[in-house]
């Protein structure tokens, strides 16, 4: 039986038209601070007014993170304004502030490698962090990337941070909402052409098509389409992250997906499910599924 849509994610991202305005605004005319300031005000006003992100970030803490409530009080707060800083990171970067920003890499020698082997590529990434921040440093090999993602959120919210953007992203979509089978053939002609195709794996429409794994000490449900289409495609896969940390610093984070003989879904899924709860257990306030993630009932 489907849960209710209450209990899981609705394929709409957070946020409305007025607010990324207001912050597009703020950004260009008084600079990068002063939007954390007004973003001070604005996180505390979602606690009431964001009710079923409030219930699944406080349950995050108090049942994931095991917090008293004390501390979860203050980390609601924190995870709301933490995840406004890296939507105005987006924005201030897709502005061309890129040179406001200091990065780090990890495994970054290793990652090129593989990109550079002409064999195709498979990058599963999840909503922690901010995987947009990297558009910059792409460079020729963001015109190889593939995006498979559910063009569900808001038009006008795209519309604001494409008519606000200094520069056209390189990377394709191949949207999967609405022709199933056009989308896997355009991801295979990309493949075979030694492109990369990206997918988000920590969240999912249809629980029909998911898998149980373990994370952060409970079960949940993780789509079984990213892992199904990497383990058949017989390609390197990269479990790649992009973490704030202090300084407005991002970190990019590249793991390998390591196989015992042939690539097969089960193990995937293990190892991004591992994967993941390393990278969440580090950074703990950008868990941007603000959704009953646990909830598989």
């Amino acid at each position: 039986m489907a849960s209710s849509p209450t209990k899981q994610w609705s394929g709409k991202s957070r946020g409305g038209k007025f607010g990324y305005q207001f912050f597009v605004y703020t950004i260009r005319l008084l600079g990068i601070r002063c939007a954390y300031c007004f973003l001070a005000f604005i996180a505390a006003y979602f606690i009431p007014f964001a009710p079923k992100a409030t219930r699944a970030i406080w349950s995050y803490n108090r049942e994931r993170r095991k917090l008293g409530v004390v501390a979860s009080c203050k980390e609601l707060y924190l995870h709301y304004y933490v995840f406004g800083q890296t939507l105005i990171d987006k924005m201030a970067m897709k502005a061309g502030l890129t040179k406001r920003y200091n990065y780090k890499f990890d495994n970054y020698e290793r990652f090129l490698e593989i990109l550079n082997s002409g064999e195709g590529v498979v990058m599963i990434g999840a909503h922690v962090g901010c995987w947009e921040s990297g558009a910059g440093f792409f460079g020729t090999y963001g015109k190889r990337i593939n995006i498979v993602m559910f063009d569900a959120e808001h038009q006008q919210i795209k519309e604001v941070l494409e008519n606000n953007s200094s520069r056209e992203d390189d990377f394709k979509i191949i949207a999967v909402n609405q022709d199933a089978i056009a989308a896997m053939l355009e991801m295979k002609v990309a493949l075979n052409n030694g492109e990369y195709i990206c997918f988000n794996g920590d969240r999912f429409v249809n629980r029909d098509h998911t898998m149980r794994v373990d994370i952060l000490g409970g079960e949940a449900l993780l789509p079984a389409g990213p892992f199904k289409i990497a383990a058949k495609c017989r390609v390197p896969v990269i479990f790649y992250y992009a973490m704030r940390e202090k300084g407005r610093t991002y970190r990019f984070i590249f793991e390998e997906a390591q196989f015992e003989g042939r690539a097969n879904v089960e193990q995937l899924v293990t190892q991004y499910a591992a994967s993941l709860d390393r990278i969440v257990s580090k950074y703990p306030r950008q868990w941007f599924n603000f959704y009953d993630f646990w909830n598989i009932n």
